[in-house]
C-alpha cells in the first residue's frame, strides 16, 4: 500500500461526488436555466430542443445519480457515453485541438465517468452499483 492508499475508497468517493456536483450543475443550467450560463439563451423545461434538451436531462439524471452513489457505474457509464458524443458532434469538427474547439472538459468528463464505471463509487455512496 503506497501513498494515500489506503485512503482510496474515500478518495474515490470524494471525487465521485465533485464530479458529479461538476456535472449535475451542467444539467441544471440547461434544464433549469440555474445558474444561468450567459452563453445559453434562457429555456426552462426546454426537453425538445436538441441535443441540449436530451444532453440536460441525462446530466441532470445521471449527475444526481452518481452524487449519492446511486447505480452510479450505469449512470457514469451513460455520462461517458455522453461527453463522447458532445465532443465528436460539438467539439472536434471546430478544431482538432481540445484547447482550442472548447473540448478539454468533455474529454475529461469523459475518461473520469469511464473510470467511475469501472472502479465502483467508492465510499460514501447509497448502494455499491
Amino acid at each position: 500500500m503506497g501513498f494515500l492508499g489506503k485512503f482510496s475508497p474515500q478518495l474515490l468517493g470524494i471525487t465521485r461526488i465533485v464530479i458529479g456536483l461538476l456535472f449535475l450543475e451542467h444539467g441544471t443550467a440547461k434544464v433549469l436555466n440555474f445558474p444561468h450560463a450567459a452563453e445559453a439563451p434562457p429555456r426552462v423545461f426546454d426537453i425538445m430542443a436538441w441535443p441540449a434538451g436530451p444532453a440536460g436531462i441525462i446530466e441532470l439524471v445521471a449527475g444526481a445519480m452518481i452524487v449519492l452513489g446511486f447505480f452510479s457505474r450505469w449512470a457514469a457509464f451513460i455520462a461517458s457515453g455522453e461527453m463522447a458524443f458532445a465532443y465528436f458532434m460539438a467539439h472536434a469538427a471546430r478544431s482538432p485541438y481540445p484547447l482550442l474547439n472548447g473540448g478539454g472538459e468533455a474529454i475529461c468528463f469523459c475518461f473520469i465517468f469511464l473510470y467511475l464505471a469501472a472502479a465502483g463509487p467508492g465510499s460514501f455512496a447509497i448502494n455499491r452499483k
